[in-house]
């Protein structure tokens, strides 16, 4: 996806506003999971993202999301956002953030979503590490006992 910054899309300081960037975000990680699941989508979390460099006014906003991997009826988008400046020839990533989405039925129900497949090298290791994101989400927010999350306790050796 790919936008253009405003004068009413930037604070004071002339930089696009963190809330409009995760506006965009959202948008973006909801049409490829979408693409992915051809279901309604729901955002149900947003973690670790981050902030490296602001987004100047004028700025072309370039956003990539993909599906990393795919649960039951959820599914983890990993968004990277590049900001360019045409006229001076620079391109620099700026965010990057985790999404994560569940598919829904007409009445709002989840629904299961097919399997998210890896290929590339970057596709294998945002899978892999999914699992462990996905439990360190749920113990987070209190969906799962931290003693549950096998994935965790193995890469920290807590047996």
């Amino acid at each position: 996806m790919t936008e253009l910054v405003l004068p009413n899309d930037t604070n004071t300081l002339n930089n696009l506003m963190g809330g409009r960037m995760m506006h965009l975000m959202d948008i973006a990680a909801a049409i490829a999971a979408q693409k992915h699941s051809n279901r309604i989508v729901v955002t149900a979390s947003v973690d670790n993202v981050s902030f490296r460099d602001p987004i100047r006014l004028g700025n072309v906003v370039t956003l990539q999301a993909q599906v990393t991997r795919a649960f039951a009826s959820s599914m983890e988008v990993h968004i990277d956002v590049w900001a360019e400046d045409i006229p001076s020839g620079t391109k620099l990533k700026t965010n990057e953030a985790f999404f994560t989405f569940v598919a829904v039925d007409q009445s709002g129900r989840p629904i299961d979503v097919p399997e998210a497949l890896p290929e590339t090298p970057e596709e294998i290791a945002l899978y892999e590490g999914a699992l462990r994101r996905r439990q360190l989400r749920l113990v987070l927010a209190g969906r799962m006992k931290p003693s549950d999350a096998a994935e965790l306790k193995a890469m920290f050796e807590l047996a």
